[in-house]
């Protein structure tokens, strides 16, 4: 009896708390306590995932790095590819150019023939002025003979082999053109020197020279044909007891900056040395 009693008493405690809890929550007196659950809940979350990402990004980075630099080094190839093509592109567009300015002068000078060549190599020498070029006697090139640029006057061949040839530049030391200023209507005589720089010698004491007359070949002499452009005067040298003036010539032609030049192949130098006196 006693038993049953105890029983039914726990039931009862049993419901009534139950339901006590029942009708506080749908009071809403739990409100507050659930937030602060929920809150701590999604906090928890937070925090577990953001150390999940983490630990992720940690196990994943080198992967990562790697591909990237991948990548990078592709990336670095194609640029340079890119720019080789460029490079590739410029050199063809200024050889288009020098060609096109060549066709031109050959046009405007039709009493000469020519033939292009191309500079594929220079004198290591620093006391020498000479520069290769690709055609030799396979193709009619003959010692002696004139090589221009649309600007002017480069030169003349020294030396001939069947596929090649080399050009004695006007700056070297042993070159010598016989020149006529155009302004003061006098002939002088245009050597080369180790500098490169042209110097004009034999000018007549009474001649008036200027600074910024023309040079011209003379044709005197028979190495050179008459009125390819030389340069220009810039420094005059007169002494009152010197026989002759002197003077710096400025050529036209940029020496350093030679790739296509055309060699006048109509022209036959004539050597006049054996018709004068020997000492």
């Amino acid at each position: 009896m006693r038993n049953n009693f105890s029983r039914a008493l726990q039931t009862t405690i049993i419901f009534l708390v139950v339901g006590g809890v029942i009708a506080l929550a749908l009071g809403g007196y739990f409100s507050s306590a659930s937030n602060v659950f929920t809150g701590s809940l999604v906090n928890l979350q937070t925090w577990l995932s953001s150390r999940f990402i983490a630990v992720q990004e940690f196990l994943t980075a080198p992967r990562d790095v790697a591909s990237l630099r991948q990548r990078n080094a592709e990336l670095e190839a194609e640029v340079s590819e890119l720019q080789a093509q460029v490079i590739q592109l410029q050199q063809r567009v200024g050889e288009t150019e020098i060609l096109a300015a060549l066709v031109d002068f050959s046009r405007a000078n039709p009493d000469n023939t020519y033939k292009a060549a191309e500079v594929i190599g220079r004198d290591p020498s620093p006391f020498l002025h000479y520069v290769i070029i690709n055609r030799g006697s396979n193709d009619g090139i003959l010692r002696g003979m004139p090589v221009v640029t649309d600007q002017g006057l480069v030169g003349r061949v020294d030396a001939v082999i069947a596929d090649a040839a080399r050009v004695q530049l006007i700056t070297d030391p042993a070159s010598n053109v016989n020149v006529r200023l155009e302004n003061a209507q006098t002939d002088a005589s245009l050597v080369g020197s180790v500098t490169g720089d042209l110097e004009l010698e034999l000018i007549p004491q009474e001649t008036n020279v200027e600074a910024g007359d023309l040079v011209l070949t003379s044709g005197l002499g028979g190495g050179y044909p008459p009125d390819l452009i030389v340069g220009q005067v810039v420094n005059i040298r007169a002494r009152d007891f010197d026989l002759f003036q002197q003077a710096t010539v400025q050529p036209v032609v940029d020496f350093n900056r030679l790739q296509i030049i055309l060699v006048i192949v109509n022209f036959t130098p004539v050597d006049i040395g054996p018709l004068f006196p020997t000492p």
